[in-house]
């Protein structure tokens, strides 16, 4: 069976600032939960082609992790390292 490729990552940017970085199969519902749950951007850029849950998954840890050896923490809203 092939696997569904419906999922993008995703960051949340406060000027030039990544604050969060995420995957979601549906930006426009991600966005306003994050509006909703608080969280302070300016905007919402998809980074990533449409792939596989499990795809989207590694690429957003891959992200983490780069933006952890270059700031030496997570993006302001993430909690754990995958996410």
């Amino acid at each position: 069976m092939v696997k569904k490729r419906d999922t993008v990552t995703y960051e949340l940017k406060d000027g030039n600032r990544v604050v969060y970085v995420g995957t979601t199969n549906d930006p426009d519902r991600r966005e306003q939960e994050h509006k909703d749950q608080g969280k302070k951007f300016g905007h919402m850029n998809v980074t990533s082609r449409k792939m596989t849950d499990d795809g989207a998954k590694k690429k957003e840890s891959e992200k983490l992790a780069t933006y952890r050896k270059n700031q030496g923490k997570n993006p302001k809203y993430n909690k754990d390292s995958d996410g």
